[in-house]
């Protein structure tokens, strides 16, 4: 586990979904792999929007019709939707894809980067 740049990582199952909350102040760099598959993510320090691609083809984004798409989120210290980074004791929620799930993978891997280390 890495000690900087964050404050607490929790992965749940919820609704037969997986969601995981990394307490960033912004994201530099996402990243989540059963070993298969490696869906990523980055958010604009500048205007807050969200990049996703998949295998490192970040030339090839995708789109929410397809089965490797991240939900996003990013909420303030108080739980309430945050619109602006960096997030002041916020955290950033993610919906995994459930195609990452299909394998039954034995764990799964995640990295993330912190722009505001």
């Amino acid at each position: 586990m890495v000690s900087f740049g964050i404050s607490q990582t929790v992965i749940e199952r919820t609704h037969g979904t997986w969601s995981l909350q990394l307490h960033l102040k912004g994201l530099e760099n996402f990243k989540v792999s059963n070993d298969k598959v490696t869906p990523h993510s980055a958010v604009s320090s500048q205007d807050g929007n969200v990049r996703l691609w998949k295998d490192g083809k970040e030339d090839s984004p995708l789109d929410s019709k397809s089965p490797y798409w991240l939900e996003i989120r990013r909420f303030d210290h108080d739980g309430k939707q945050a619109a602006t980074i960096p997030l002041k004791d916020g955290y950033f929620e993610f919906q995994l894809p459930t195609a990452l799930f299909e394998d039954n993978p034995k764990s799964i891997t995640v990295n993330w980067i912190d722009f505001y280390r």
